[in-house]
């Protein structure tokens, strides 16, 4: 027999807001049973934010198994089921609508209650988020009208910090401007020097100038005078050897040759042996440039990079992040941080967090240059079209991973996350992976966030028109999906 429940239910229009971490809204319900009775085991709870209507767009779902307390009464936090999306809502592009549906009786995924509210309220923390930009200008009358106020402002003549000055100092001033000596006293006129010699009073002011004399010179301790003599060999720097520009001991070879041997290939690098310069070919894609016995050597394997060996999973991985400088040594190592990428996008330098953005879609896979991708509209990739056939395997296109290495799938991914001694970012640094929480980059603006609270690492799945993800912080761990033009981590997997 089907049992009919009802719920009172009310939404919190409080949000928290930590610094780089997602935003988040308090809900709470009561609910109750046929007879009235409150309903204190756990239930199932689906909550979905609509805009426009009780019917709009979906832009925001997640799923809950909260338990209420003694008096019937669940409280839940929206916003931690995919903190990606929930900081991309608009809330200035409204109205938006709460649904809720709950399930009461298991698996809690079989929901018999739905409710849809209108938020009349969008939380304040969330709105500023979105705050308009101040323009306008400031008029020249205006800050003379400044200027004056402050002037002949009794509290300001009165001021003996001497921060400002006296309306009969402002007199003196404005003659400055036009040209009137108003009590200024000036400097001294010099003309006819060529090596001067300047001398001042005890206020700083120039007092007379004449030409330094050859005494003047050897007692000048900042050399600020030459002689005639000196002034004659500089100008023969030109060209005409007078006999004083002896550089010998000065420099070691001139030949008259070129000082390094000229390029024949783009790409070659250019090093010195100890006695010649010698040019060392370019290598091919995927390879890494070390020192071997001194020289310079392109190889296919990241010398000095290790490799750790998951013992449950029998999977070997990189043993840090792409672009980190080392192996992490706590979850929030900034130096094993590294790169964050677009889904898809090869080692073009848009994965450095520093790097420039750009509005302009990219129509091919190489969108060749080095900026992060702006695509704040749905679907919210970086290629226009999309191409889902980017980082499939070891010899996939664009695959960012040193020769040998790939991006692992989803399955690969979450069987690592099973593997762990617990399921959160704590869980996430004491695997052999070490990975710590790198944060993201925004795919609206390139802003950085949730760094050193957040780990999300991309996938080479697919899905739809999207891309998976695997997600970890300080409460739990999970596999999810973004969009393509988020910046994520790249941990790559020996294939």
């Amino acid at each position: 027999m089907k049992r009919l429940f009802t719920i009172m239910a009310a939404v919190l229009l409080t949000a928290s807001l930590f610094a780089q971490s997602p935003q988040k809204m308090s809900y709470q319900a009561v609910i109750r049973d046929a007879s009235n009775h409150l309903v204190i085991t756990q239930v199932g709870m689906k909550i979905s934010i609509l805009q426009g209507s009780e019917s709009g767009d979906v832009k925001y779902v997640e799923v809950q198994t909260p338990t209420p307390n003694a008096n019937g009464l669940v409280t839940i936090q929206i916003g931690d089921g995919d903190p990606v999306a929930f900081a991309a809502i608009n809330w200035a592009a409204g109205p938006y609508f709460i649904k809720t549906e709950t399930a009461v009786e298991a698996p809690l995924n079989s929901y018999t209650i739905t409710g849809t509210s209108q938020i009349l309220s969008v939380p304040y923390s969330l709105s500023a988020k979105k705050a308009e930009e101040i323009s306008g200008t400031i008029t020249a009358s205006q800050v003379s009208d400044f200027q004056i106020s402050v002037t002949d402002n009794p509290a300001v003549l009165a001021n003996t910090a001497k921060n400002s000055y006296p309306t009969a100092d402002q007199t003196k001033l404005a003659g400055i401007a036009t040209g009137a000596n108003v009590g200024v006293v000036p400097n001294a006129l010099i003309t006819g020097a060529t090596k001067t010699k300047i001398t001042y009073d005890a206020k700083g002011l120039v007092t007379a100038g004449t030409d330094a004399t050859t005494d003047d010179i050897a007692v000048s301790t900042d050399k600020n005078y030459v002689t005639d003599a000196q002034l004659t060999v500089i100008g023969s720097t030109s060209g005409t050897n007078t006999g004083d520009q002896d550089l010998s001991g000065k420099v070691d070879k001139v030949t008259g040759k070129d000082l390094a041997p000229n390029g024949t290939t783009a790409g070659q690098i250019l090093y010195w042996n100890g006695s010649a310069w010698i040019n060392v070919a370019p290598g091919t894609s995927g390879q890494v440039l070390t020192f071997i016995s001194g020289v310079p050597t392109w190889t296919t394997t990241a010398v000095g990079l290790g490799e750790v060996l998951n013992p449950t999973t029998g999977k070997k991985w990189m043993d840090r992040n792409l672009g980190a400088l080392r192996v992490a040594g706590s979850s929030t190592d900034a130096d094993a941080y590294g790169h964050l990428y677009q889904w898809g996008r090869g080692n073009d330098g848009h994965q450095i967090r520093t790097s420039g953005t750009t509005t302009t879609l990219s129509g091919t896979d190489a969108p060749g240059h080095a900026n992060f991708i702006l695509a704040p509209n749905s679907p919210y990739d970086w290629r226009n079209p999309q191409n889902t056939n980017l980082w499939q395997g070891v010899s996939g296109v664009n695959n960012p991973c040193p020769a040998g290495y790939r991006l692992p799938t989803d399955a690969e991914w979450d069987a690592e996350r099973l593997s762990w001694s617990i399921n959160n970012a704590a869980g996430a640094f004491a695997s052999p992976l070490k990975l710590p929480v790198a944060g993201y980059r925004l795919s609206s603006d390139g802003s950085l966030h949730s760094v050193g609270s957040y780990g999300f690492y991309w996938s080479s799945a697919v899905s739809s028109t999207s891309s998976r993800y695997l997600l970890f912080y300080s409460a739990s761990a999970y596999m999810y999906t973004s969009y393509r033009a988020y910046g994520f981590s790249v941990r790559c997997l020996k294939d």
